[in-house]
């Protein structure tokens, strides 16, 4: 780990900032559909799970992101493990890029990411709508995927910034 840290919070934060963002993403369920905002949803735990996947694999341990995926599978209402096999079904695809790739970039990251989740989401509805004849709303999920796809460039670079900037880490990408 090269970073230099100006404190014991900053080292605080930033082992512990990324598990805080998976479980809070994972247990709040991030849907703004009570702002009428009826459409506008997003998947901000496979953005955090990718993202620390890729830029800090030691951040988010496999055993969490399984955790997470049982706890989102609670929360959700979906058979329980399915979500916890996406995590880590993205999570290794980000392991996959990482060490494929000599000079990252934002914009590979980001379709490597798109592909992932369409792929990714395409297992899950498979599973959900004709295995367990579960109902799903294609508008919804496709809205979905696309907003996760478009902020993933937004988190990307706050998550950056917050790395580079406030913690005072070196090397971040």
């Amino acid at each position: 780990m090269n970073t230099k840290f100006k404190s014991g919070i900053n080292l605080f934060l930033y082992k512990f900032f990324p598990l805080f963002l998976l479980y809070t993403s994972v247990l709040n369920e991030l849907d703004l559909n009570y702002n009428s905002l009826k459409y506008f949803s997003f998947n901000f735990s496979y953005i955090v799970i990718f993202y620390f996947s890729l830029k800090r694999s030691e951040s988010l341990g496999y055993f969490h992101i399984f955790i997470a995926g049982l706890f989102g599978d609670v929360v959700a209402g979906t058979p329980i493990g399915l979500t916890s096999l996406m995590y880590l079904t993205l999570c290794g695809a980000a392991a996959y890029l990482r060490n494929i790739t000599l000079r990252p970039s934002i914009i590979k990251d980001s379709i490597f990411f798109l592909i992932t989740i369409l792929i990714i989401n395409s297992f899950f509805f498979i599973g959900l709508n004709f295995a367990l004849q579960y109902e799903l709303n294609y508008l919804h999920q496709i809205i979905n995927i696309t907003l996760t796809f478009l902020l993933y460039f937004l988190f990307s670079n706050l998550f950056y910034f917050f790395e580079k900037n406030l913690l005072g880490s070196i090397n971040v990408r």
